[in-house]
């Protein structure tokens, strides 16, 4: 395998312009996910780094002109040079994420190299545009509404898309003219602190872009920190609600993108076969660790059969092994705990009565390294357990159904509100939105799934609050304040 170059920097905090090291006395070992090996150790920040990391936030925003004050086309110029940046770093940090978390390196390419500076470019230019808006008053005189950064941003990420996440959040608080505190997941760090380097290369201002590294603890202190003026928040339903127990009681903005547990619906006049790579990528991308992915498959019972032999066809011939390989389809999970949380889900489907058609063990030949093998169960019962709670790995749950009405009814029937994702497969793309309809969840796709910067993305009941992308993104990191504006004196 081919290792990252991590660097010596891998082994700092980002706070207030510089390098720091962290406080903590403790290690934590960054692991190479096809073969187990140690990729790097960084010291553990403690609270005391979330403290300096947020006063120097804190200092960045209140700087009468500094960041915030910033004109969007000052911001625009800096937040293009960040993007440029991250583009020269390109490979490198398809090639950490790849390491670490066992992305298949194409698939890292497009959603941690490619995704961030479209990102950046997209909410710049948003602001760019001026969103300053005067309304002619009922009453006589004019009411200027004017959009302010809501101030010092929590930004808490996960490992499964570190990169492509970090700038769900990073792109339109920056360019809002917020200042962050980022905490990367502890398996992926190392990419976050070559997104540093790029950020400190770009020459943002001191205190703008602060990251700390740390587990859980160093987590919930920055959600509770005093200085903090919004969250904004990606993992497990779990975690989402502690911390928004802590904002609520503090009063204090927060966005969760949560889990999921979203249907793809196939429906009676579907061709799956001339679908079939579009299929993959809404069920099984990025070794089936993307909370949006389709882990139900809702198929008709005319073509039950036929449905299960096609998706079990498709996980049977995909490429198993390392990521950072030519033509590695299906990588590795992320760490050894992620698999022995699939492989028990795997046992409960089994248990429960379920049919696995292909998969469910550990591919021969790759005996280091936290593989799984890409697993299919049909006759799967809506209230399977595999077909009720997260499972993040590559196993799907096959489901009959009789008519639309019921495939509707089994996608709704989920704490998750389906998911943050989902998707319907026809022949007739009005049938298809007909459908998608009454699904209820934050999004869905017809044929396909794709997040599109432009449009909104997040989820309903347990699958989290609020939304990332599209200007409705860039709204949550800003405050609405209206000047009232007199009549002109006769």
């Amino acid at each position: 395998m081919v290792e990252p170059d991590c660097g010596a920097r891998t082994a700092l905090n980002r706070l207030d312009g510089d390098w720091a090291a962290p406080r903590g006395s403790g290690r934590n070992d960054v692991h190479a996910a096809a073969s187990g090996e140690r990729l790097g150790s960084v010291p553990e920040s403690v609270e005391h780094d979330v403290d300096d990391a947020v006063a120097a936030a804190r200092r960045a925003f209140d700087d009468p002109h500094g960041w915030s004050r910033w004109s969007p086309a000052q911001r625009a110029e800096a937040l293009e040079r960040f993007a440029v940046a991250l583009e020269s770093r390109a490979q490198e940090t398809a090639t950490r994420v790849s390491a670490q978390n066992g992305m298949p390196l194409p698939v890292a390419m497009q959603l941690e190299a490619g995704f961030p500076p479209l990102l950046l470019r997209y909410y710049s230019g948003i602001v760019a545009q001026g969103q300053e808006e005067t309304r002619d008053g009922m009453l006589g005189g004019k009411a200027r509404v004017l959009r302010e950064p809501i101030g010092v941003v929590g930004a808490i990420v996960p490992w499964n898309v570190p990169q492509g996440i970090t700038f769900l959040k990073l792109a339109p608080a920056l360019a809002a003219g917020c200042t962050v505190v980022l905490k990367p997941a502890p398996e992926t760090v190392l990419d976050a602190m070559l997104m540093a380097e790029a950020a400190a290369e770009a020459g943002l201002p001191a205190g703008v872009l602060n990251v700390v590294q740390g587990g859980r603890e160093v987590g919930a202190h920055l959600v509770a920190h005093p200085g903090v003026d919004k969250v904004s928040f990606t993992g497990s339903s779990a975690a989402g609600r502690s911390f928004a127990e802590t904002c609520g009681r503090l009063l204090r903005p927060v966005t969760l993108e949560l889990g999921g547990k979203s249907a793809a619906i196939v429906l009676d006049d579907a061709d799956l076969g001339s679908t079939i790579e579009s299929f993959f990528a809404a069920t099984l991308l990025n070794n089936g660790q993307i909370c949006w992915l389709g882990t139900r498959v809702l198929a008709p019972r005319s073509r039950y059969d036929e449905v299960v032999d096609t998706i079990s066809g498709l996980a049977g011939s995909l490429k198993i092994g390392d990521p950072l390989a030519e033509g590695t389809q299906m990588g590795p999970l992320v760490s050894s705990r992620q698999r022995d949380r699939v492989e028990s889900y795997i046992a409960k489907g089994k248990a429960e009565g379920a049919r696995l058609t292909v998969g469910g063990g550990r591919p021969a030949g790759l005996d280091q390294g936290w593989f799984v093998e890409p697993t299919v169960f049909a006759d799967v019962d809506n209230n399977h357990t595999i077909a009720q709670e997260e499972i993040f790995g590559p196993v799907l749950s096959v489901i009959p159904y009789g008519s639309e009405d019921e495939a509707v009814a089994i996608a709704n029937d989920s704490d998750y509100g389906l998911g943050l994702g989902g998707s319907v497969w026809t022949a007739d793309l009005e049938r298809g939105e007909a459908v998608a309809r009454r699904v209820r969840t934050g999004s869905i796709g017809i044929n396909h799934y794709v997040n599109e910067p432009v449009a909104p993305f997040g989820g309903v009941k347990a699958s989290g609050m609020g939304r990332e992308l599209g200007p409705e993104a860039l709204n949550s990191y800003q405050v609405v304040k209206t000047v009232y504006l007199p009549a002109p004196q006769a």
